[in-house]
């Protein structure tokens, strides 16, 4: 059977690839980059042959014309390559990935699954920042965290003990990581896209719908869009998120529905899905994973909490980087 080794949760900003230089200057944009560099560490250290990452998708890999709850890419992976983001070509596990579906749709889900699927740094920024080589295989899992309705909290939660569980019964002689990219609070100017109220909605939401074949074309105007928004951040949701992840209960978040989850800390925190996955998935028959924050920084120019978690199996010691981390 697989190993699960590792867990990692990590935000995602691509600010950070094309505007460092305005952040340079700030001891939070240095922490949280920090941060990565702790689970960077961890993950090295762990050694996988296999990643599976959760993640998000921001319209550039899928679009209104069909929004599938769970996608799961099972043959070639490619990045969209947006705003220094990897692009092209990504190393995949089809066999892991074609495993994971089959498990999925045994408890009960109806993954979508794509021969040729697209991913956006809802998936590459982590890939980019904690496995800078890429010579580890991937298997990338997209949730709809954007175009409501979204798969509820809680079915995320058994969606990610899907995930461990078939990784454990799977015959297979194979260590595996997971990464949650995504969150923490932060609000976009996205509206829905049945509620449309401006101009810059009206644009956002044509070009979710049309830019499957074009979608760099609206690129320039839909940063202009993001740039100007001011910062919404909820550091106590998200400190206490973080908290209920190394206490390893996160029944108080599951219990709160979408409406609450944005109200109090904004449109991109149902990003949170990923590291609720996560975190179900490395629950293991020894009990929930042991987190630790290895770095956490409300980052105003990047408009989001930014956090990085390091999740390990129970029955497993905590990686030495981790351990140095804390202290």
């Amino acid at each position: 059977m697989s190993e699960i080794v590792l867990g990692l949760g990590a935000s995602h900003s691509t600010l950070m690839n094309t505007h460092w230089d305005e952040v340079d200057h700030l001891p939070e944009a240095h922490r949280f980059r920090d941060g990565l560099g702790v689970a960077r560490d961890a993950l090295a250290a762990a050694a996988p042959d296999a990643v599976v990452v959760v993640g998000s998708n921001h319209f550039r890999g899928m679009f209104l014309d069909l929004m599938p709850a769970i996608t799961v890419g099972v043959g070639e992976v490619l990045g969209a390559g947006e705003a220094g983001t990897p692009g092209g070509p990504l190393p995949v596990d089809p066999d892991l990935a074609r495993t994971l579906v089959d498990g999925m749709v045994d408890d009960g889900f109806d993954p979508a699954f794509s021969l040729r699927l697209t991913v956006d740094h809802g998936i590459t920024h982590s890939l980019q920042h904690l496995v800078p080589d890429l010579d580890v295989p991937v298997v990338p899992v997209v949730v709809n965290m954007f175009a409501p309705p979204l798969p509820p909290l809680r079915r995320i939660a058994a969606l990610g003990a899907t995930i461990g569980r078939v990784l454990r019964a799977d015959g297979v002689d194979r260590r595996v990581a997971l990464i949650a990219s995504g969150g923490l609070s932060h609000r976009l100017p996205w509206p829905k896209w049945f509620e449309t109220l401006s101009d810059d909605d009206r644009f956002l939401v044509e070009a979710w719908l049309n830019g499957r074949d074009s979608w760099a074309q609206y690129e320039v105007r839909r940063r202009q869009i993001i740039r100007a928004a001011q910062p919404d951040i909820n550091a106590d949701f998200d400190a206490r998120f973080l908290a209920a992840l190394e206490a390893g209960d996160l029944s108080e978040v599951l219990a709160m529905s979408d409406d609450e989850l944005e109200a109090e800390a904004g449109n991109g925190a149902h990003e949170i899905r990923s590291w609720i996955a996560v975190q179900a998935a490395l629950h293991g028959p020894d009990g929930p994973p042991r987190a630790t924050t290895a770095a956490y920084a409300a980052v105003g120019p990047w408009l989001t909490g930014m956090g990085v978690s390091v999740m390990t199996p129970a029955h497993l010691p905590l990686p030495t980087t981790t351990l140095e981390a804390a202290r």
